[in-house]
């Protein structure tokens, strides 16, 4: 703390007081005072002070390049002129910022702007339900719907998905560790395959393995002695995020989509961080040209605000009025956001343009991979990209991938982030580097993270010889 003199007009001397604060003792200050629950500081340590575009500033004055961005929330970026213009409008208008589900020309619009964006198949028969703040309310809403509308109870969901950590979003999640002192869970969950290439649960990958995926379901659900009674819904991500970037093959959604229909399975899509281009279309469904008969959209709908929807079809509307409430559903502020969002999206085609960088960021991390073999696996669809750490002095399975290295993984991302480049570990054994870079960033912006990139892995795994 540092104390300056100043004069005022009668000569007197003013004690300013000008606090100097470091990121340690706000770290430090967080871990006294914060639930021992928080995460991302641990593995990023830093305290921000300022953010624009795909930049963040820390407390000491560091520039980091953020290649998370709120874990997929901030498809322009931090501070988009747009959405700050649109936020500072409703404030400059004195419009109402809580407005629990009572409508205004700032909700009305915001709806508009949202379904002229469906498929138009869909946009005819669709209705919405503004959620709680973040995903896991919209998806806890989802499968109330579902066993609403169907009166059944089973779930159909998919090994390394994951939907949220509410109580009901975790039951349906496939992470086990938050699982394993919670008592309780969700009753008439099932977990099914989903197709990873790399760690194919049939031991084959590739179509086959999606193939195979795909027949061992309509299989279950045909069978008479299966244990699973006629479900309510299946949900999946059409790209697993936490689960470690993994998208499943356009062919197997499309399977999804027509088992489901064929049998009257509401088919739930999770859009949470997929939805508004971050796949390189809007709704990443629209890959497998399929409709669903729901889906849930929150992180960059908001246009970084908290906001969450569920989007169904009108034959799933069988709730009584008040039959899924919470007193943060008329988010003003996010809705004005989020709809500026969503108009510069489609007018500037940031969908294609996120298709055209993830091109760029995959090859160069092919490249990487061809020097690297720690690298085992990279892949994913448009901007949201992950490459799989693993130990190739492993044992080698018998379709031919690596031991998971969790610890690689980390020390890679410490070396990124000590190079000013933020990322996120998540998948297996924490061993997926993760790429979440805002659908604004530019080539060349693509190319310094990957330069960066090149840098943190030849260090960690130099390090990681030197250390064994």
């Amino acid at each position: 703390m540092a104390l300056d003199q100043q004069q005022d007009d009668k000569g007197v001397g003013n004690m300013s007081v000008h606090t100097e604060v470091s990121n340690h003792q706000l770290l430090e200050q967080q871990e006294k005072r914060e639930s021992n629950a928080r995460s991302y500081p641990r593995r990023i340590p830093l305290a921000i002070k300022e953010a624009e575009g795909i930049h963040i500033t820390d407390v000491e004055g560091r520039r980091y390049i953020d290649c998370l961005a709120g874990a997929g929330t901030l498809a322009l970026g931090h501070n988009h002129p747009v959405v700050t213009a649109a936020m500072e409008k409703v404030l400059h208008d004195r419009l109402p910022l809580h407005t629990l589900d009572i409508t205004t020309e700032v909700k009305e619009s915001f709806v508009d702007e949202l379904f002229m964006s469906l498929p138009e198949s869909f946009r005819e028969r669709a209705k919405v339900q503004f959620c709680g703040p973040t995903g896991g309310d919209a998806v806890e809403a989802a499968l109330k719907l579902a066993k609403t509308a169907t009166g059944r109870q089973s779930i159909l969901t998919f090994q390394g998905g994951y939907h949220g950590s509410t109580h009901g979003t975790m039951s349906i999640s496939g992470n086990l560790a938050p699982k394993q002192r919670v008592q309780g869970l969700v009753p008439d969950t099932h977990f099914l395959p989903y197709p990873y290439d790399y760690r194919c649960p049939f031991g084959r990958g590739g179509e086959e393995g999606a193939e195979l995926s795909a027949a061992y379901i309509e299989q279950l659900l045909d069978d008479p002695e299966s244990g699973i009674l006629p479900p309510a819904a299946m949900i999946f991500e059409t790209v697993q995020g936490e689960g470690g970037s993994i998208p499943a093959p356009v062919e197997w959604i499309q399977e999804m989509r027509r088992i489901t229909k064929e049998r009257g399975i509401p088919l739930i899509i999770d859009e949470v961080q997929t939805g508004i281009g971050r796949t390189g279309k809007l709704f990443s469904f629209e890959h497998a040209g399929i409709v669903p008969d729901a889906f849930v959209l929150s992180k960059a709908i908001g246009g970084s605000l908290p906001l969450s929807v569920l989007i169904y079809d009108r034959d799933l509307d069988a709730w009584e009025p008040g039959a899924h409430i919470g007193t943060f559903r008329g988010n003003q502020m996010a809705m004005a956001a989020g709809t500026a969002t969503l108009k510069y999206v489609k007018d500037h085609r940031i969908p294609d343009h996120a298709e055209q960088m993830g091109r760029i960021l995959m090859q160069a991390l092919n490249d990487i991979q061809k020097e690297y073999p720690q690298l085992g696996d990279v892949r994913g669809r448009g901007l949201m990209i992950g490459a799989e750490i693993v130990d190739p002095a492993g044992k080698e399975s018998k379709w031919g991938s690596f031991p998971g290295d969790g610890r690689l993984a980390s020390r890679i991302q410490k070396e990124c982030f000590d190079r000013g480049l933020i990322l996120e570990v998540g998948g297996r054994h924490g061993a997926v580097v993760r790429f979440l870079p805002p659908l604004i960033i530019t080539k060349e912006q693509v190319e310094e993270v990957t330069d960066i990139f090149r840098k943190a892995v030849e260090a960690a795994v130099k390090g990681y010889v030197n250390e064994d």
